[in-house]
């Protein structure tokens, strides 16, 4: 199969968006799949990522803050008019002469408008989404997140033959979270928090929680601190982990690693959650994006993570109560092992056989 991704990446936007789909392409290229990556170059794209990983990326150039009365909630984040993102888009595929039997769209400024203008290129589309929010024109939907009324959310918002991939079990886990699902965590005296609010966060929850730690007893604990390139604040926080003798991580390879080494994180939602899960991390999370929302408030019931609310409601002092509570807890070993039986790392097989299954009988 020709696989076209439609993604972007942006301090507003995330790094989470092509970071998951970058997760199936890698997979799909090893099962013999052609891929190429269609992004738009926002301030704090992954482009040059894209790029290493390997994938011939078609870059679209323009942003011109488009004046039109939004449709959709999250329409601003193409950055330009729905139509002139995809007259661009089409441009693109066209005048390279490009030929695709799938677009994946992971996008939440793109809906059913968008895409059935793209048939006019690419005959089947599957849609990477969580919100729930807008129609779609699609073959496929997959959302990979955990929400008690999952077989009802997309009611009247896709076509009565699309089919639906829902919840943890068609998470999208890169290989190095799932090589170590199954490898017993260690259980020591000192208790090792991760930090980490996504690649870029926005509103420096980051350095939030750093000054909640900074007022317990730490003398056994472990501190580490993940930041991503697309982070503003990562100058000042490096600072401070070096002040007070935090480990800091900037743009590692390594977070399945890291994760498999902490008892607990300090987090937002989001995609990580089920990178987390696989390898048995609970958390304290806290929405930093309105999508995040439903999601962390669903996987609340679980009885795993603490969520503890929106982040701009989020003090320093409810970090810190929360963390000292959850330190008291003797089943954090227990919680990481419930978390790892809600996803099994085969989702990315799961969504290639529909794929497949889905092309072969049309």
């Amino acid at each position: 199969m020709k696989i076209c991704f439609r993604v972007d990446a942006s301090i507003e936007i995330g790094t989470g968006h092509v970071m998951r789909c970058l997760t199936l392409a890698e997979f799909f290229k090893r099962k013999g799949h052609f891929c190429v990556f269609i992004s738009r170059l926002r301030e704090g794209h992954l482009n040059k990522l894209i790029t290493a990983k390997g994938f011939e990326i078609l870059e679209l150039q323009t942003i011109d803050r488009q004046s039109e009365i939004y449709s959709i909630k999250h329409s601003n984040w193409l950055g330009v008019t729905k139509n002139s993102d995809i007259v661009e888009t089409k441009n693109l595929i066209t005048n390279r002469n490009l030929q695709f039997d799938w677009i994946i769209i992971d996008h939440y400024g793109i809906d059913r408008v968008w895409e059935d203008e793209i048939r006019e290129c690419i005959p089947k589309i599957m849609v990477v989404d969580d919100l729930a929010d807008r129609e779609h024109s699609c073959e496929i939907l997959l959302d990979q997140n955990y929400y008690r009324n999952r077989n009802q959310r997309y009611l009247n918002l896709v076509p009565d033959k699309c089919t639906l991939l829902l919840g943890p079990r068609y998470g999208l886990l890169r290989d190095e979270f799932i090589h170590l699902c199954d490898l017993p965590k260690p259980i020591r005296d000192n208790k090792a928090i991760l930090v980490f609010y996504g690649g870029s966060d926005p509103t420096n929850e980051t350095l939030k929680a750093l000054n909640s730690i900074k007022e317990i007893e730490k003398d056994n604990l472990i501190i580490h601190v993940v930041v991503g390139t697309t982070n503003p604040n990562r100058h000042l926080i490096e600072k401070e982990c070096n002040k007070y003798n935090y480990n800091y991580h900037y743009n590692i390879a390594y977070m399945a690693k890291l994760l498999h080494e902490v008892d607990v994180a300090i987090c937002a939602g989001g995609s990580f959650t089920w990178e987390r899960y696989c390898i048995g991390v609970p958390a304290i999370t806290t929405a930093i994006a309105y999508n995040q929302i439903e999601l962390c408030e669903n996987v609340q019931y679980l009885g795993i993570d603490n969520y503890i609310g929106v982040s701009e409601r989020i003090k320093q002092e409810d970090i810190k109560n929360e963390l000292m509570s959850f330190l008291k807890n003797d089943n954090l070993y227990d919680l990481g092992e419930t978390a790892k039986s809600i996803t099994d790392g085969l989702g990315k097989n799961r969504v290639l056989e529909v794929l497949e299954s889905t092309t072969n009988n049309n």
